[in-house]
């Protein structure tokens, strides 16, 4: 059982502040997807195809004259690459906020990393050139140590029997979040400064200031928010001086337990199939159903709000019941099945029925595998693991979707999900071997 001085109450309490954290985090992540589209042609219209933004720009042609593609992908390979630079820094940096909260407890390496967070905001509210926009975002990244610390927090407070439950509660955060983002994200993209007073643009004021701003704001409150709310769940005693925290793949290799590698690895495996989806799914409902951009967004929000139900209800509720193995192995099979069967659908009815298989599938994914790794650690490691669990996706999103990509222009839809099927069927081999934690 873990080991921790906080009572019941404060615990219950504490799993509140997690999910407010969490979902105000992944708010102000994701304010600003819907944005991509005009901040490609708000820099490219002040800067041409010069300097850092003309480097870039010259990449992506490459890259579209490879997959013969049309200049309506540029503002989608724009946005896949700078999604990927975010997801490059937190696999880079993801393990050493969570091994530094094993060492100095959760509240404070939460807390640096928001402030980080909120600083990467305001660095963006005055971007006036592409350059600060790519510091806006590698502060971000750097910073993005709050996933991994929140989750080695629910497992601080949680018992072994109730982990998958804490674990459910983070993706419905999450979920949420993204829900949320991207719609407020619409509603305030109208709001430029710039048309009462042009002058502010000398500061660096740009139409996406109003945005930014209100995602600075969510940093702020959320910092005090834990400031004031969040107590420390790690247990001091617990603190041991560990070993300088080592590349994540190395690291991943040195670790002895191979039930621990597995679980890391398959998650990184599934993580590398199921991500290629957000970045097609627009062109293959585009493609199949004929959608404009406004139906897209009720898609993407379909999917979303799919995800935080199962996370925030029947995740909570099954997988206690069947145990974090099954549960990651249901999680497995439904995703591929939901996968798979995308490559063949052609008719809203069964786009949306696998869009929702395969959502239900990943939502038993997260909350099972992260159990999983949990219970298979110590509680003094549980930042660590948690960090190199996080680096090892975070490096897989950054990939996977490039693939997909490559495949989907390359050889067309139906390949390009059911490439992502077959790859699910790896973790989801691997996963069928996995022990049986102890409870």
């Amino acid at each position: 059982m873990p080991t921790t001085t906080t009572a019941a109450a404060p615990k219950k309490a504490s799993l509140g502040v997690i999910f407010l954290t969490l979902y105000l985090d992944l708010i102000g992540f994701s304010i600003f997807f819907p944005l991509f589209p005009a901040m490609l042609d708000y820099y490219l219209g002040r800067e041409g195809r010069n300097g850092a933004l003309g480097w870039l720009l010259g990449q992506i042609d490459a890259l579209a004259q490879t997959w013969h593609l049309d200049h309506s992908y540029t503002a989608v390979l724009f946005a896949g690459i700078i999604g990927s630079l975010y997801s490059l820094l937190q696999f880079v940096f993801a393990p050493i906020w969570g091994a530094r909260s094993d060492r100095v407890g959760r509240r404070p390496v939460l807390r640096l990393t928001i402030l980080g967070t909120a600083v990467s905001y305001a660095i963006w509210a005055l971007s006036g050139s592409f350059l600060l926009f790519l510091v806006s975002r590698v502060v971000a990244g750097i910073a993005s140590g709050n996933l991994s610390v929140a989750t080695a927090a629910v497992s601080d407070i949680t018992t072994r029997a109730d982990r998958a439950k804490g674990m459910g509660l983070i993706g419905a955060a999450f979920g949420l979040g993204f829900i949320t983002g991207p719609a407020l994200g619409g509603m305030t993209a109208h709001i430029n400064l710039l048309d009462r007073w042009p002058g502010l643009a000398a500061y660096g004021v740009n139409p996406f200031t109003v945005p930014a701003l209100v995602a600075f704001a969510l940093g702020l409150i959320n910092l005090v928010w834990v400031q004031r709310r969040f107590s420390e769940t790690f247990n001091p005693a617990l603190s041991t001086p560990t070993e300088r925290t080592r590349h994540p793949l190395r690291a991943l290799f040195a670790i002895p337990a191979p039930q621990v590698r597995r679980v890391i690895l398959i998650n990184a495996l599934f993580v590398l199939g199921f991500s290629g989806l957000e970045l097609t799914l627009g062109f293959l409902a585009s493609e199949r159903l004929g959608y404009t951009p406004r139906q897209l967004t009720m898609i993407f929000v379909f999917t979303g709000v799919v995800s935080v139900l199962t996370q925030g209800a029947l995740v909570r509720r099954i997988v206690p019941r069947i145990g974090e193995k099954n549960g990651s192995v249901l999680g497995l099979a439904l995703a591929c099945a939901g996968m798979a069967w995308l490559a063949v659908s052609h008719h809203t009815a069964t786009i949306y029925a696998s869009l929702a298989l395969a959502s239900i599938g990943s939502g038993f994914c997260y909350a099972a595998l992260s159990s999983l790794l949990s219970l298979y650690v110590g509680e003094e490691e549980q930042g660590r693991f948690m960090g190199l669990f996080r680096a090892l996706g975070s490096l897989t999103r950054a990939v996977g979707p490039v693939c997909a990509g490559v495949v989907y222009w390359s050889f067309g839809s139906t390949a390009s999900y059911a490439a992502s099927a077959a790859v699910i069927l790896v973790p989801l081999a691997l996963a069928l071997t996995l022990p049986v934690p102890r409870k």
